[in-house]
């Protein structure tokens, strides 16, 4: 479905040309599952969408859970991320429209999961996402890839198509376990395919205060990381939990529980640390203020 009669216009706003114009592009990725990375895609989208971003959700991960997530059923979308990878189908013909003004979905379906094997064979087959996303980077202000838990071919597209990788980190043990290799690949994306990606930010997700692990895990991840920690704690919740299954994001789900407040705070950082060129500051200006909550 083609959303352009829906989404908020650009307001004829110019851009200087290459990869600067229009949306910041932010990669959620880490090859470990089960670390939060589809819950921080979806909060993320909704949380910026809410404050008056467009944002586009692209789910580029086979279990379609980002899709699901905001309510949309990839079966049912006349086009998804699979045919614009494999097909090469114009990317908007792929975009959804969610219940949520101002987000939007590319969706996805288990058909992804042959994508890798089936662009083997294609010509540049590395930056097939990013030139898909090229045409639409004028009409949104962010748009945010939720990746599989892998480093192949599919997570290769987000980085190459990415101005910046978002790193969800487990409040567990084990929670730097594989990191290394996911730097090492982003630099060798850096050096290859993408040279303006650089790594936006670490957060911390499923933090719990009151056990001495999640303090551990924070002090480990600081001393590694420093600065580039995001100071947001994601933390543990049953409302997190329970927010998929009724095809909602947290914002919506409960729009005042912890976790929808540290997803707000989460959102404020990133305008804050990796703001569009072309977002107007006034309206940046108006979304600060989710002090204090969500640690």
């Amino acid at each position: 479905m083609k959303p352009s009669q829906d989404r908020a216009t650009s307001g004829g706003r110019s851009s200087p040309p290459g990869r600067e114009a229009g949306a910041r592009v932010v990669t959620i990725a880490n090859q470990k599952g089960g670390v939060g990375k589809t819950t921080t895609a979806v909060s993320l989208s909704a949380a910026l969408a809410q404050v008056g971003c467009r944002v586009l959700l692209v789910d580029l991960d086979p279990q379609g859970n980002a899709t699901s997530g905001v309510g949309v059923r990839g079966e049912n979308a006349a086009a998804t991320v699979y045919d614009v990878l494999v097909d090469d189908i114009p990317v908007d013909d792929a975009i959804e429209p969610t219940a949520i003004r101002n987000l939007f979905v590319v969706p996805a379906t288990i058909d992804l999961a042959g994508a890798e094997i089936e662009l083997v064979s294609a010509f540049s087959r590395e930056g097939k996402l990013r030139r898909a996303l090229d045409t639409a980077r004028e009409d949104f202000d962010y748009i945010l890839i939720d990746c599989p838990p892998s480093l192949g071919l599919l997570t290769v597209n987000a980085l190459t198509a990415a101005d910046g990788v978002l790193v969800p980190i487990q409040c567990e043990y084990y929670a730097l376990e594989g990191l290394g290799t996911l730097r090492r690949n982003t630099d060798l994306i850096q050096a290859n395919l993408n040279p303006a990606l650089e790594v936006v930010g670490f957060v911390l997700t499923m933090h719990d205060g009151r056990t001495r692990l999640s303090q551990q895990v924070v002090e480990n991840v600081q001393k590694h990381f420093g600065d580039r920690v995001f100071s947001t704690r994601i933390p543990r919740s049953v409302r997190l939990a329970e927010a998929p299954s009724y095809g909602q994001p947290i914002t919506v789900f409960d729009p005042g529980s912890r976790g929808a407040v540290a997803y707000h705070r989460l959102a404020d950082e990133l305008l804050l640390r990796f703001r569009p060129p072309d977002l107007d500051q006034g309206r940046l200006a108006s979304v600060a203020g989710h002090e204090g909550a969500g640690t």
